[in-house]
């Protein structure tokens, strides 16, 4: 059997699609979660935390190849994640596949581009696949419970547009990184089209009958939020660039890289809202 894949992040709404698709197209796969209770059943898991740096060998042994993903909204991203590719070119692993997103390249002191720059320097082959916010927030993300509780979306975006990418193709994108390989390359993954909140609405309320609104929000009622809900004040500050982004029409740019990767075109937001209808039902 081949040396497996290990995933980081794996329990996670893009982690779980990418243990599913590698292991849907034959490949061996290890999912490296904090809590082994979360892992996906049935396929091989070990405990990885980002914050205990003796987990990191274990984890890695055997290993060929690592799907490496920073924890959510965390500007020390660098600081946890460098050690871990320091023990991937240690431990022999032969190529890193690091989630990034979309735009930071434009930034040389985000976290996730200062992140890029470990990876593509640390000895060990790469790719680096930069996606836009997911279609999920919308159906198991920070979004969907105002959708399912309140009929609507409130974030702080004004009318700015977003590619939304569907975590499918980003998953399978992955996986055609791995098989390729795409090794030395960079890919910025995006949908088909750029799309403001009341469009997003619009598409859900249509597929789903619920009469879906957005509510924009100002920044200091977003994060005011996100403090009440207890997001702590570091990732509350990440959430407010993130959506500073979008307001600035940063977040909008298409790419057809999704299909130059996989063979196929990226899902259109309607396609995944018909998909997804049940999270809103």
């Amino acid at each position: 059997m081949s040396k497996p894949i290990l995933v980081t992040g794996a329990s996670g709404v893009l982690g779980r699609a990418i243990v599913s698709a590698l292991s849907d197209a034959g490949l061996a796969v290890r999912q490296a979660v904090r809590n082994p209770e979360k892992a996906k059943a049935g396929v091989d898991s070990v405990r990885l935390d980002y914050t205990e740096p003796a987990t990191f060998a274990s984890a890695m042994n055997g290993v060929s190849g690592l799907l490496l993903m920073a924890p959510p909204l965390d500007g020390d991203a660098p600081g946890k994640l460098g050690p871990v590719i320091a023990q991937a070119k240690k431990s022999g692993i032969d190529h890193i596949v690091l989630i990034s997103a979309f735009g930071v390249n434009h930034n040389e002191q985000a976290p996730l581009r200062v992140m890029e720059h470990m990876v593509i320097d640390s000895g060990v082959p790469w790719t680096i696949l930069r996606p836009n916010f997911f279609m999920e927030n919308f159906s198991e993300g920070a979004v969907a419970g105002g959708i399912k509780g309140q009929n609507g979306i409130f974030v702080a975006a004004a009318d700015g547009k977003t590619s939304f990418i569907s975590v499918q193709d980003i998953a399978d994108s992955v996986v055609a990184a791995f098989q390729t390989p795409l090794k030395g390359r960079e890919f910025d993954l995006t949908g088909p089209e750029a799309l403001d909140h009341t469009e997003v609405a619009k598409i859900i309320a249509d597929v789903s009958g619920r009469p879906v609104a957005y509510h924009a929000l100002t920044e200091e009622q977003m994060t005011s939020g996100a403090r009440a809900a207890g997001l702590p004040e570091p990732a509350v500050g990440y959430l407010a660039v993130l959506y500073g982004v979008v307001r600035a029409g940063y977040a909008a740019g298409v790419t057809t890289d999704v299909e130059t990767v996989t063979g196929r075109k990226a899902t259109s937001f309607r396609t995944f809202a018909q998909r997804a209808v049940s999270a809103w039902k």
